[in-house]
């Protein structure tokens, strides 16, 4: 009785093991499969755009990335104002969010008092909920007046004898659109350099601490150098959101196809370009041209994120042989 109750007791247990086993297994495939969906969907989208882009690729050629030219009626398309409207937009965007980022992460990570952390943080990432009509809205009924008759006048009457601020003040176009830029682009930023700051191991504030640094010294010393390449990782990702905005640069930046040497001229970009004239492509050539569009803007954010991984192991490299 007794080797018989052990001996089922034992078939059970094979069969235990090898249910475990085959759940297991299953478990595998399916996070596998995940795995490849993830990788699937950017080569499936790549290779539609490719597809659909096939006739402006064979009728203009690498002449498409410098063409000025943007005329549907003639067939004649040149991508080169979108491309250079959204760089413009984007630097602008980066230059004044940067700064504005990086005191909020200080701030909110080592010298806010506790008890206004939480509720400024939560503050500072609610602005990345607000949908980006919404900021292009704010942007044409307060933004455009103040910048068309404060900000722009003042640039205009010290900096005009530059090619970068000449011209009316309009309070839109390409600096207009970069400024509404830089505020979607805060909260992303601030927030991920923040976290990056939090991880920074404590004690190493302690030992700047117990040296005799300043809270400044603490955070130059101590904290910046641990959190830079998470810092530059974050800037990354604010520059990507900056380069495939479409609605609020949309209704900011003027969609005129020119390329101008004054940001406060109107300008487009190819998100933009994208969103507005979709719906009226009535030709195939037409339809190419901007799927060749959307294929750029998605090669820029490619170059952009890996440049940003490169950037960040390099970064994080040096720091563990200084160290």
């Amino acid at each position: 009785m007794q080797q018989a109750a052990s001996s089922t007791t034992a078939g059970d247990g094979a069969r235990g093991a090898r249910g475990a086993r085959g759940a297991d297994r299953a478990f595998r495939a399916i996070l596998t499969l995940f795995g490849l969906t993830v990788l699937a969907v950017p080569l499936l989208m790549v290779l539609e755009l490719v597809r659909s882009s096939r006739l402006a690729i064979d009728k203009f050629g690498l002449g498409f990335l410098t063409g000025t030219v943007w005329d549907p009626a003639r067939e004649q398309f040149g991508a080169l104002p979108f491309i250079y409207g959204t760089i413009v937009t984007s630097l602008i965007a980066i230059a004044l969010a940067v700064p504005v980022s990086l005191g909020l992460a200080i701030f909110l990570s080592d010298l806010a008092p506790h008890r206004i952390r939480k509720p400024l943080g939560f503050m500072v990432e609610l602005l990345a909920a607000i949908p980006s009509v919404v900021y292009g809205f704010w942007g044409i009924a307060m933004l455009r007046p103040w910048l068309r008759d404060t900000v722009e006048p003042v640039l205009i009457k010290y900096l005009g004898f530059l090619p970068l601020f000449e011209g009316p003040p309009l309070g839109f176009g390409m600096f207009a659109a970069g400024v509404v830029l830089a505020i979607m682009i805060v909260p992303t930023i601030t927030s991920v350099s923040r976290e990056v700051m939090l991880a920074v191991p404590q004690l190493h504030r302690e030992a700047a601490v117990g040296l005799g640094a300043s809270a400044w010294d603490t955070i130059r010393y101590a904290v910046l150098p641990s959190a830079r390449s998470g810092i530059i990782g974050a800037v990354i990702l604010g520059l990507n959101r900056a380069l495939g905005e479409t609605m609020a640069v949309t209704m900011m930046i003027g969609n005129v196809p020119k390329v101008s040497a004054s940001i406060f001229h109107p300008g487009y970009s190819m998100a933009s370009v994208i969103a507005n004239e979709f719906v009226e492509a009535t030709s195939d050539m037409y339809v190419s041209a901007l799927s060749k569009v959307a294929l750029l803007l998605f090669g820029v954010a490619l170059v952009l994120n890996l440049f940003a991984r490169w950037l960040v192991s390099s970064t994080k490299s040096r720091l563990e042989r200084r160290a």
